[in-house]
């Protein structure tokens, strides 16, 4: 059995009980569809849906099929419902060493690598509290240790400042908040990748979380980190896309996208090393297979509308600058982009059902389809910045307009094991998409283009 008929078999089940739905101008989205896309995307069967590996493939391969049962076709130019890229990266092994004097450290047991451009390092060692970063001058290639603080906020604000210095080394004193953070990039090290054929981008130095800091010796020390690089393999991501054709080829087209990649297997919690992902992002992805499932049953809107969940957007949005490079339909022909991220829970500072949306005050879409009855309102998390932490930055810095609905912003099973089908709120995702229909398809009917406000678009610096 190939991998496209094993999908389509495991994906039936979803479809069935819609059969016998008529297309009509009303739709009523079901839980039990919401969950069987659930049940399968963020299974142990699919092991967290790693970017860039061959199940993320299956996870596009399931969207792609979903799409082909509800009647959408191949966008213009394809001639299938994926879009593969090509990613390089650098691979580490795992097994770094810390050396100082006869001091000598081992990767997981006394460190974590946090950020490695590949390449081993060494420079003598300085102790810097983080009270005192704004005045100090290390030295360029000194081995920095940041003392002192232990909030992640005022850690990396620090790391920010002494990194302008180009250390050879940023040594940070690991504390129970630091060390979640690294639990929430899967326990991994992050090294460059880039989309084949890109320029490498600039690279960070390597830096570390020390957990036994009392080991190293006395500033002025030389301090070397080897670290192990292992053959590379050649990678795709994979974008899952189906377009529903509009009556009118010069009214535009509508993006409606998520993410269907997730962290894959990582650093154990508890005995559970499958960041199944079923929050981020199987339920935005679960949101676009709905729309689509809704809006191909009716009528054909006078607006062309393109559904699309990327790949690769947890090693930097890979998958959505693709797409954005390689776009099916011109650029500017795109009136405006919905992103769905985390939908799976109630965020508590928001209303009850409502989910927000990202750059709210940036332009008048999220407003627009509030008046047609969306169930979305205002981010309460400026200060996170989630408006250029989501796929649909890729598109606004280009001028589309393009935000990124969402439901809790930050829960506690972000990026941990226990994002799974238990910790989903399947009412509320199934009652936010169905807020969703009827203002989407009024868009994709409708004359009104969405605009950014005065200094709203991205392009403009804001």
């Amino acid at each position: 059995m190939t991998l496209r008929s094993a999908v389509l078999v495991a994906a039936v089940v979803v479809c069935a009980a819609a059969v016998a739905q008529q297309p009509t101008q009303t739709w009523t989205v079901h839980p039990e569809w919401v969950r069987a896309h659930e049940d399968f995307l963020a299974s142990d069967a699919l092991a967290g849906r790693g970017s860039a590996t061959r199940d993320e493939e299956i996870a596009a391969t399931y969207v792609s099929s979903r799409f082909e049962s509800y009647g959408l076709q191949h966008a213009p130019g394809m001639n299938s419902y994926i879009q593969a890229a090509g990613v390089e990266s650098i691979e580490l092994d795992g097994k770094a060493t810390l050396t100082a004097g006869s001091t000598s450290l081992a990767e997981s047991a006394d460190f974590d690598l946090l950020l490695s451009p590949g390449e081993s390092a060494s420079g003598p060692l300085v102790r810097i509290a983080v009270a005192d970063v704004k005045t100090a001058t290390p030295a360029a290639g000194s081995a920095v240790l940041l003392t002192g603080a232990t909030d992640p906020g005022a850690v990396f604000q620090a790391f920010r400042q002494i990194n302008q210095s180009k250390p050879a080394l940023i040594l940070i004193a690991a504390s129970p908040a630091l060390t979640s953070l690294y639990d929430m990039m899967g326990g991994k090290t992050r090294t460059p990748i880039h989309l084949a054929g890109d320029t490498a981008p600039a690279r960070n130095g390597n830096v570390l979380l020390v957990r036994s800091t009392d080991k190293l010796p006395a500033d002025g020390t030389t301090v070397s980190l080897s670290v192990h690089t292992l053959p590379p393999t050649p990678r795709q991501t994979y974008n899952a896309i189906g377009y529903l054709a509009g009556t009118d080829p010069k009214a535009g087209t509508i993006l409606v996208s998520s993410h269907l990649d997730h962290l894959g297997v990582g650093r154990p919690v508890n005995g559970d090393s499958i960041y199944n992902g079923a929050d981020d992002d199987a339920a935005g992805t679960t949101a676009v297979l709905e729309l689509a499932h809704a809006l191909a049953a009716g009528a054909r809107p006078r607006r062309s509308i393109l559904f699309v969940c990327y790949g690769a957007e947890e090693l930097g949005l890979l998958g959505s600058r693709y797409f954005g490079e390689h776009p099916p339909v011109p650029i500017s022909d795109l009136i405006a982009n919905l992103e769905f991220e985390m939908i799976g829970q109630q965020d508590p500072k928001m209303p009850k059902g409502v989910l927000m949306l990202s750059g709210w005050d940036r332009s008048n879409f999220g407003p627009t389809l509030k008046e047609r009855g969306a169930l979305i309102g205002p981010d309460p998390y400026p200060e996170q910045h989630f408006f250029e932490r989501s796929d649909n930055y890729s598109l606004a810095l280009q001028g589309v307009v393009a935000h990124t609905a969402a439901g809790w912003g930050m829960p506690p099973t972000y990026h941990k094991p226990d994002d799974d089908l238990a910790h989903i709120d399947v009412d509320f995702m199934t009652a936010a998409i169905q807020s969703l229909v009827e203002p989407v398809r009024w868009l994709a009917t409708s004359d009104f283009k969405p605009t950014w406000n005065p200094g709203g678009s991205p392009q403009q610096g804001k």
